[in-house]
């Protein structure tokens, strides 16, 4: 979504998806480049314009998912001194477990009402009280403020529900910041969660992984994000495990679901990640979508609403029922 595009010819749209998942391969993608970042990490007015601008996009892009008149509660709240949406279906009790989810956004873009507006879909779907959180960002605030934060969030979770009624999740960045508070949260000491879902999740801020090359233009949504990694990491080595969760000790881990597509540019993240939490004898599925990119293809397609429900299996298999 966010960083210098590297023009290639897209291969042709395959026949082995469903019809709506053709035409959003075959339409140009709504992540075109038009409005691109600084190419300098220093350029904090430059990088501030175009944060606002991409925010306003992703809100348009993302409100047509949800009904205005949807069954789902919304508030504002301050969490552990954090700006969250809490966000509760109709009949779902106030003890319900509690779904925290962090937002995507390349580690710079969906702060505010875009917050809301990308999580909000997928917490219409859960039986859970969802956590939304609003996490400062880029540029007026790089790492670690973004993952303390969620951590923040975290322990204002576990004060209010046992562990074993909290979900940590995340697509894309979000998912970077859920396995990194992971990783933190078990450095300091705090118990793990009932489950983690990485959805495409961006875990490798080196960007070493094989797909960062072979789907490189081949991606419908995504292209390289190293200029916004350098800026969100402000100094700091790139693979260290809070940055790059891949290369982190995943040893005590959840039950983790990870997905992935075969267009997707952080594939080779989700599939590493895979294989990491199997060698440290975590319980992870991985599922992988024909021809899907980054972050799916736009909602409605009959692929995603077979991995929702395998999403949706794997927390009633994980989380305790209210």
């Amino acid at each position: 979504m966010v960083g210098a595009v590297e023009r290639r010819a897209r291969p042709p749209v395959p026949r082995s998806v469903s019809e709506p998942a053709q035409r959003f391969l075959g339409a140009p993608s709504s992540y075109s480049g038009e409005i691109g970042p600084p190419s300098d990490p220093t350029d904090l007015e430059g990088w501030q314009r175009f944060v606002d601008a991409t925010n306003e996009l992703l809100i348009q892009a993302f409100r047509t998912r949800l009904p205005e008149d949807a069954p789902l509660e919304r508030r504002e709240v301050e969490v552990g001194g954090v700006h969250t949406y809490v966000l509760r279906p109709h009949g779902v009790p106030d003890g319900a477990p509690l779904y925290l989810d962090i937002h995507g956004g390349g580690l710079v873009l969906g702060a505010g009402e875009a917050c809301l507006t990308m999580v909000a879909p997928s917490a219409l779907s859960r039986p859970m009280i969802t956590w939304a959180v609003d996490y400062r960002m880029p540029p007026r605030h790089p790492y670690p403020a973004s993952l303390d934060d969620c951590l923040a969030v975290y322990r204002a979770a576990l004060e209010s529900r046992d562990p074993r009624d909290i979900v940590v999740g995340g697509g894309s960045a979000g998912g970077n910041l859920a396995a990194a508070l992971l990783l933190r949260a078990k450095d300091e000491g705090l118990p793990m969660p009932a489950a983690l879902v990485l959805l495409t999740p961006e875990v490798d801020l080196t960007e070493s992984g094989d797909s960062f090359r072979t789907n490189l233009g081949i991606d419908h949504v995504l292209s390289p994000l190293m200029t916004t990694n350098l800026l969100y990491a402000n100094g700091h080595d790139l693979a260290h495990p809070y940055l790059s969760p891949l290369f982190g000790d995943v040893h005590g881990f959840p039950p983790t679901y990870l997905q992935s597509g075969t267009r997707d540019l952080f594939l080779s993240n989700t599939v590493r990640m895979h294989r990491k939490l199997r060698a440290a004898g975590v319980e992870a599925e991985l599922h992988i979508g024909e021809a899907m990119p980054h972050g799916g293809f736009g909602g409605g397609t009959p692929e995603e609403a077979e991995l929702a429900a395998e999403l949706e299996r794997f927390l009633a298999r994980h989380v305790r029922t209210p």
